[in-house]
C-alpha cells in the first residue's frame, strides 16, 4: 500500500514533464512562426520599397529625356517664330520700295514726279553705285539701260531721261542689300518673262 502514492506521483510528474516539453516544442514553433512572418514582411516591405525607388529612377530617365526634347522644340519654335516675323519684315519693306522703284517715284515726303525737279549730277550718279555695290551693268539692269549708257551718263557724254531720272532718283533712297534683292527680282522677272515667250 505505501508504494502506490509514489507510483502515482512519479507517474503525474511524468506526464507533467512530458506537457512541459511539449508545451515548450510549441511555444518554440509559434516563436518561429511568428519570426518567419515578421522576417516575410519586412523582405516585402524592402521589396515593394526597391520597386518603387527604381520604377521613379526609369520615369526620372523617361521624363527627363522627354522635357529636354520639349524644351528644344520650343526654344527652335521660338527662333523660327523670330525668324519669320524678321523675313515678313523684310519683304514688306522690298515690295514697298520695289513698287515705288516701278512706279518711279521715290517716297520722298511733300514732294511728287510731276512737281519736283530731280538733279542729275554725273559723279552722283558713281558714287551712288558705288555705295550700292553694283557693277555698270547691274545698275544698269534696274534703271532699264546697257551697262554703256550707265558709263557715258557718268562720263557726262549723255544724260538720262526723265523716265530713268525717276528710276535714280528712287535708287537713292534704298541700301546695298535692299537694291541686291531688287537686282535678284528683276533678274527673275526677266527669266519669266523669256520662259513665257
Amino acid at each position: 500500500m505505501s508504494g502506490t502514492p509514489t507510483k502515482s506521483i512519479d507517474s503525474v510528474s511524468r506526464s507533467t514533464g512530458r506537457h512541459c516539453h511539449e508545451i515548450e516544442g510549441l511555444a518554440t514553433v509559434l516563436s518561429s512562426t511568428f519570426f518567419l512572418e515578421v522576417k516575410m514582411a519586412n523582405i516585402a516591405g524592402v521589396l515593394r520599397d526597391e520597386i518603387s525607388r527604381l520604377s521613379r529612377r526609369e520615369i526620372r530617365k523617361a521624363t527627363e529625356s522627354t522635357k529636354k526634347a520639349t524644351n528644344q522644340h520650343r526654344r527652335a519654335i521660338a527662333m523660327l517664330k523670330s525668324h519669320i516675323s524678321a523675313l515678313t519684315r523684310q519683304v514688306l519693306a522690298l515690295t514697298r520700295t520695289i513698287a515705288r522703284f516701278q512706279q518711279g517715284s521715290p517716297d520722298v515726303p511733300g514732294s511728287s514726279s510731276s512737281t519736283r525737279k530731280i538733279r542729275f549730277v554725273a559723279k552722283g550718279l558713281r558714287a551712288n553705285r558705288t555705295r550700292l555695290g553694283l557693277s555698270a551693268g547691274e545698275f544698269g539692269r534696274l534703271v532699264g539701260v546697257s551697262a554703256n549708257s550707265v558709263y557715258a551718263w557718268e562720263a557726262g557724254t549723255t544724260t538720262p531721261r526723265r523716265e530713268q531720272l525717276t528710276k535714280i532718283a528712287a535708287l537713292r533712297t534704298v541700301g546695298k542689300r535692299d537694291a541686291a534683292k531688287m537686282l535678284a527680282a528683276v533678274g527673275t522677272s526677266k527669266s519669266a518673262t523669256r520662259r513665257r515667250r
